[in-house]
C-alpha cells in the first residue's frame, strides 16, 4: 500500500487512542478491521494535549531522554508487527517534546519484536525555543494582554500541519512520530500522501480536515465522551469501537466503527463530535486551511454509517498557534473524607480549620477550598456556591489547594490537611496529598515564514 505516489483509491483512517491516558487495547481492533476490509489505510495515534505537552516538557527537564508519551510502547507492541506486515503506517503526535527520543524508543521496540527494516519518520521543527522565531510575537485572543519573557520559557511549541507527516509518508516511513502538530493534520498527513491533493485545493483540505477532527478524539464519535444514560444511552461501553474514516479522492467522508463492538455511530454522535471545541464553525482555523462546516451535510447511510459532505475550505492563516511553557510555581494539594451524622458540619470546620492555619503559619500563597459532594467544579475560589448550598450529603471530601511560588510553603500546606488526622474534627480519614511543580501555558501567534519544519527518517541502520 505504498504512500509514495498518489492514488485514486479509498483510504481508510482508523483512530486508536484519542488522547494520552486512552485504552491501551483500543487499537488492536480497529488494526484488524482495517486489515479485514483490505486496500489503502493508515492508523494514527492521538496522545497529545497542552497539558500532556507541558507535562512532558518537565519530565524532558529532569530526564533528557524522557518528554514523549510514557505509553507510546505499550500502544505500539501488541500492533507494530501487524501494521508493518499489512502497510499501514501509523502516525503519531507521541513525540511530545522528544520525538527524536520517541523514534529510538520504537526502534528498540522494532528490534525486540524482529522488525529490523522498519522505518520510523521524525517531524521536528515545532519547537522553537531559543529562535528568532520568538521575538516580537502577539498574543493569541485568548490570552490577550499577555507579554512573553523569552528568557523565562522552559518550552515553545508551535502547531505544525500536515504537509511534513505526508512528506514522511511517501519517503517511505512506516511510522511517523511528530511533536506538537495540529490534531486533524495526523490524518490530513495520510490523505496528502496517498490521494496527491494541491496544497491550496481548499475543499479537499476542509474535507480531510473535518474527517481528522472526527477522529481525532477516538471513542468520542463513537459513544464515549456522548454517553448520558437515559437521555442518550450507549451500549457496550466496555467494549467502544474507536472510528474509522472511509476517505475518496474527492473528499467524501464516511465515519463508521469496527463490526461488531461497543458503541454507536449515528448523525448525533458525529453531529457532537464535530461541533467540539470548534470556536467558529464557519472559521475553525487550522495550520492547513480554515474549514468551515456551516453548509455540512450528515447522513446515515446504514446502522453505524454516517455520511459527510459540503465541507469548505479557505486559505489557512498566516500565523499558527504556538503554547508557550512558562514556570508556574508550586501547587500543594491535600484531601480528607468525611463521613457519616454531621458530616457537613466537621468537613466545614475542617475548612475554616486550615485557612486559618494558612494565615497563622504567614503562608504566602492562594488557597481554594473544595468540598466534593456538595458543590466543587462550578464554585469559584472563594467559595460562593459552597458557602451558599446547605445540603448536608452523609458522605464527604474535602480538597485544599494552595498555590505558592515557594515550594516550602506548598508542601506545609499540604502537610496541614494531613494534621487534621488528629488536630481535625472527628472521623477524618483518607487523607492523600501531593506537591507538584507548575508549569503555565500562554499561545501566541507566529509567522508561518519563521517556521522550518524537519523531516528524517530514522531505521535501525541510522538516519538516512
Amino acid at each position: 500500500m505504498a504512500f509514495d505516489r498518489p492514488s485514486a483509491d479509498l483510504l481508510r483512517i482508523g483512530c486508536g487512542s484519542g488522547f494520552s491516558g486512552d485504552r491501551l487495547d483500543a487499537p488492536g481492533p480497529v488494526v484488524e478491521a482495517l486489515v479485514a476490509a483490505g486496500g489503502p489505510a493508515a492508523l494514527i495515534l492521538e496522545v497529545l494535549g497542552e497539558r500532556t505537552l507541558a507535562l512532558a516538557q518537565r519530565e524532558r527537564l529532569h530526564r533528557s531522554e524522557a518528554g514523549f508519551e510514557p505509553a507510546l510502547l505499550d500502544l505500539l507492541r501488541p500492533i507494530l508487527a501487524r501494521c508493518a506486515a499489512h502497510g499501514i503506517p501509523i502516525v503519531t503526535n507521541a513525540g511530545a517534546a522528544n520525538p527524536r527520543g520517541a523514534a529510538r524508543a520504537v526502534l528498540g521496540l522494532a528490534r525486540g519484536l524482529g522488525l529490523p527494516e522498519l522505518r520510523v519518520g521524525v517531524v521536528e521543527g515545532d519547537d522553537i525555543r531559543g529562535t528568532d522565531a520568538l521575538a516580537d510575537l502577539d498574543p493569541w485572543e485568548g490570552d490577550a494582554g499577555a507579554v512573553l519573557e523569552p528568557e523565562k520559557v522552559i518550552a515553545a511549541n508551535v502547531y505544525l500541519g500536515a504537509a511534513p507527516i505526508a512528506a514522511a509518508l511517501r519517503q517511505g516511513a512506516q511510522v511517523v512520530i511528530t511533536g506538537r502538530c495540529s490534531d486533524p493534520a495526523l490524518a490530513l498527513g495520510p490523505m496528502l500522501a496517498h490521494f496527491g491533493w494541491a496544497a491550496d485545493d481548499w475543499d479537499r483540505l476542509a474535507a480531510g480536515t473535518m474527517a481528522g477532527h472526527l477522529l481525532e478524539c477516538g471513542a468520542q464519535v463513537t459513544g464515549g465522551y456522548f454517553a448520558d444514560p437515559g437521555v442518550k444511552d450507549v451500549p457496550g461501553m466496555a467494549t467502544l469501537g474507536f472510528p474509522i474514516a472511509e476517505i475518496g479522492a474527492d473528499g467524501g467522508v464516511l465515519i463508521t466503527k469496527p463490526a461488531g463492538s461497543g458503541g454507536r455511530v449515528d448523525r448525533q454522535t458525529v453531529t457532537e463530535q464535530l461541533l467540539y471545541e470548534l470556536h467558529d464553525p464557519a472559521a475553525y482555523l487550522t495550520p492547513d486551511v480554515v474549514l468551515d462546516i456551516t453548509g455540512v451535510a450528515i447522513t446515515e447511510e446504514a446502522p453505524d454509517r454516517v455520511r459527510l459532505s459540503g465541507a469548505r475550505g479557505r486559505p489557512r492563516p498566516e500565523r499558527l498557534k504556538a503554547t508557550v511553557s512558562l514556570p508556574g510555581g508550586w501547587l500543594g494539594e491535600g484531601e480528607i473524607s468525611y463521613a457519616g451524622p454531621n458530616a457537613r458540619a466537621r468537613a466545614d470546620l475542617a475548612g475554616r480549620t486550615l485557612l486559618e492555619r494558612l494565615r497563622l503559619l504567614g503562608l504566602e500563597g492562594q488557597a481554594r477550598l473544595d468540598l466534593i459532594g456538595v458543590v466543587s467544579v462550578f464554585d469559584g475560589d472563594a467559595g460562593a456556591l459552597r458557602e451558599a448550598e446547605a445540603s448536608s450529603p452523609p458522605d464527604l471530601r474535602l480538597r485544599l489547594a494552595f498555590a505558592s511560588e515557594s515550594r516550602a510553603a506548598a508542601e506545609r500546606a499540604a502537610r496541614e490537611v494531613l494534621s487534621l488526622y488528629c488536630c481535625g474534627p472527628a472521623g477524618g480519614g483518607g487523607v492523600r496529598t501531593r506537591v507538584t511543580d507548575r508549569i503555565r501555558t500562554l499561545s501566541f501567534l507566529v509567522p508561518r515564514e519563521r517556521l522550518a519544519p524537519r523531516v528524517s527518517l530514522l531505521s535501525l541502520e541510522g538516519e538516512a
